[in-house]
């Protein structure tokens, strides 16, 4: 009889919530809310970004998250040496190392792991010292894989973002989105081409990262059209979504928008 697909765990990044509540400059939603209904509703992990210029998620929320949650937290975070030290001092989980810009509206590719590979190995060094796990965000390249092995981190988490943006140009509803605009110069041919491409650079790099002992993880502008393929990737053991979870739940509440994702979820 032949063996069960491993289990795909979801986690919830509830960054978008503190988005809400900085819109007004109030403290209204409280993401901390969040916690319970995740919990309940099958998320198996809390995600939170804490950023330099804290333009969502503040150091109270990531202590007050950490200290509350019942489901381990995984806290994004550059890997400024500032940054770094409140991290090991919150002690969350696991600790997934991004790149940050200030000028952009959310994270746009993977670490730069050959140019920025000793101050990455520091970060890793003092989250490794408080026994804090490690992930690295990267894009889905051999390359960066075979860095991230040299860098001793315990996980990958692969930027799916160019597959994401691929599938939304081939199925964009809007005719003035910036995906359906792009795409009117592509054709349907070029877009089938790219999509299959970006998609095939995700399955080849998780089954690389697998093969040298790393945990893979993937997430960024994964939705509910876009994640089934994703999902049915043996070697992703993870999913951490969050905007898609969030925008859903205006709509049918979080407990639904979540157990959706996580029946989508399902192998």
């Amino acid at each position: 009889m032949p063996n069960a697909k491993a289990k795909m765990t979801l986690g919830v990044n509830i960054d978008h919530i503190a988005v809400l509540r900085e819109a007004r400059k109030i403290n209204d939603p409280d993401p901390l809310m969040a916690l319970a209904i995740c919990a309940q509703s099958g998320a198996d992990q809390i995600t939170i970004h804490l950023r330099e210029d804290r333009r969502h998620i503040h150091d109270e929320d990531a202590r007050r998250i950490i200290a509350s949650s019942s489901l381990p937290v995984n806290l994004e975070c550059a890997i400024d040496p500032a940054i770094i030290e409140i991290v090991c001092g919150l002690h969350p989980h696991r600790a997934t190392l991004v790149p940050e810009k200030r000028q952009e509206v959310t994270t746009e590719g993977g670490l730069d792991v050959v140019g920025q590979f000793d101050a990455i190995s520091l970060a890793i060094n003092k989250l490794k010292e408080r026994e804090i796990e490690v992930s690295l965000f990267i894009d889905p390249t051999r390359e960066a894989i075979e860095y991230c092995e040299r860098l001793g981190t315990q996980w990958v988490e692969l930027h799916t973002g160019s597959y994401a943006n691929v599938y939304a140009m081939l199925n964009s509803a809007l005719p003035h989105s910036h995906h359906a605009i792009e795409a009117l110069r592509l054709s349907r041919s070029e877009l089938d081409d790219r999509l299959e491409q970006s998609y095939s650079d995700v399955v080849d790099a998780a089954n690389y990262a697998r093969s040298l002992g790393l945990k893979v993880a993937a997430g960024h502008g994964l939705n509910y059209q876009n994640v089934s393929p994703i999902v049915e990737i043996d070697t992703i053991e993870e999913l951490n979504i969050g905007q898609s979870i969030i925008a859903r739940s205006v709509f049918t509440g979080l407990s639904q928008a979540i157990k959706d994702m996580k029946t989508l979820c399902q192998r």
